[in-house]
């Protein structure tokens, strides 16, 4: 399990089906931040800080189910599992990738141009990302790749 520490920002309550009176718990989380020398954003430091200006390091929010009853402004501690990283990075990156050597591979077989791999290259790699964002659009891979809250962190 992956580990990070998180702040809670919001609570909300989600009915688990229209006509149920039972509801759980979902909680919006903000990753903190923490870097090594504790420059970024300032004008002196390694260089980061311009990379920091150019894309605002924004952070996103998340959500996680609140199982253990946390409250607004609490630190936790929020875990991901390690499969589920690498099944992702694999979806990501790799098949997209595959995606685009195959669909070279494929058209430079059939007309032999350099025209023709660039289209199947491109054309492979639209399949890929096609690919990846329907088979990640199912709820269950979702429900399979959420972030859970371990426990409350130690100040």
């Amino acid at each position: 399990m992956i580990e990070e520490r998180a702040v809670i920002l919001s609570l909300q309550s989600e009915a688990l089906e229209t006509e149920s009176p039972i509801t759980e718990s979902f909680v919006t989380l903000e990753i903190e931040r923490k870097t090594a020398c504790g420059l970024c954003g300032q004008t002196r430091g390694c260089g980061n800080s311009i990379w920091g200006k150019l894309f605002a390091h924004n952070s996103s929010a998340f959500k996680a189910q609140n199982r253990i009853n946390a409250k607004v402004g609490d630190s936790v501690i929020v875990g991901i599992n390690e499969s589920a990283l690498l099944k992702s990075a694999v979806l990501l990156y790799i098949v997209p990738l595959a995606g685009l050597f195959i669909g070279a591979i494929l058209a430079s077989h059939f007309k032999q141009t350099d025209g023709s791999a660039m289209l199947g290259a491109l054309l492979g790699l639209g399949l890929g990302l096609l690919w990846v964002k329907g088979h990640t659009a199912s709820s269950r891979y979702f429900r399979l790749q959420q972030p859970v809250i371990l426990r409350l962190a130690d100040n």
